[in-house]
């Protein structure tokens, strides 16, 4: 049938909503803060594995929880071939259509920022500092209430962060390592809290090598775009020293790499650097 015979025009026929396969969203208010989330989850057909799903808590659900998901569910019909096994894939978005939301700057800061106090458009940022209640809501809130409704192996838990969101990773590593298992933080804005981070950092491997944190159980990737070299907060260069001082702990089992992605760059390298996190937190 040509355009010139047709019935009818496209805008009248008959259509359907397209949703991603096996999955729901639900909305969800955090009791330790003021915001409403929502939330994505994906379950895998077939029966789960005697000792649970792994699991993949997605910070900005809006922009990634669709593409992980595809990515994951054609994976996962060769595992033998691409190193992928099913998970439960969890994303943490807002109450927006849009890929972002502002209240990403709370959630995902550690502190406030001194040196960055405006956007690209020149907007004042919005309010900053909640990384800590924002981790809360994870752990007291909405791991329970997955776990609640499907068999989850807490010992195969991953979070995925991207920017800011990466940021969140790294502090959540340093902070509470046992709240994941696999952290996973693309192009992380180390910059916005860098001091803070390194203080961190040294207490974690401190904490590390003296046993109080058992470090075989840890697998950290960080990965960046190429292009994100000419950008002056310099992440690339600082993801790559923290990956050097952190090879300290692999006498000791922790796991961990640095990826950069040639011809990337900071919003470009999020789905090069999803199918790379799924093999990485997802092998047989």
């Amino acid at each position: 049938m040509t355009l010139d015979n047709m019935e009818q025009p496209i805008t009248e026929a008959v259509s359907q909503r397209i949703e991603v396969p096996q999955s729901r969203q639900w909305q969800m208010k955090s009791a330790v803060g003021d915001c409403i989330y929502q939330i994505m989850v994906y379950t895998p057909t077939g029966a789960p594995p005697a000792a649970g799903y792994p699991v993949i808590y997605l910070l900005d659900g809006n922009s990634v929880f669709a593409t992980v998901v595809d990515a994951m569910r054609m994976q996962t019909r060769r595992p033998d071939k691409t190193g992928v096994i099913p998970a439960v894939i969890v994303g943490i978005g807002y109450e927006t259509s849009e890929p972002f939301s502002a209240s990403r700057y709370y959630d995902y800061t550690p502190r406030a920022t001194s040196e960055y106090r405006q956007r690209p458009d020149g907007t004042p940022i919005p309010e900053q500092g909640g990384a800590d209640q924002f981790l809360t809501f994870l752990e007291q809130e909405l791991k329970p209430a997955i776990e609640a409704e499907l068999p989850i192996n807490r010992r195969r838990q991953a979070v995925f962060g991207h920017s800011l969101g990466g940021l969140f990773v790294l502090h959540t590593l340093f902070t509470q390592p046992e709240a994941f298992q696999y952290y996973i933080a693309g192009s992380p804005s180390i910059h916005w809290n860098h001091q803070l981070l390194d203080e961190e950092e040294q207490r974690f491997v401190a904490h590390c090598q003296s046993g109080k944190v058992t470090a075989e159980h840890l697998a950290l990737l960080i990965g960046m775009g190429e292009l994100e070299r000419t950008h002056t907060a310099r992440n690339n260069e600082r993801s790559e020293q923290l990956i050097e001082r952190l090879s300290v702990l692999k006498t000791i089992g922790m796991q961990m790499e640095y990826r950069e992605y040639r011809d990337e760059n900071h919003l470009s390298v999020v789905p090069i650097l999803i199918s790379r996190a799924l093999r990485f937190a997802l092998h047989p």
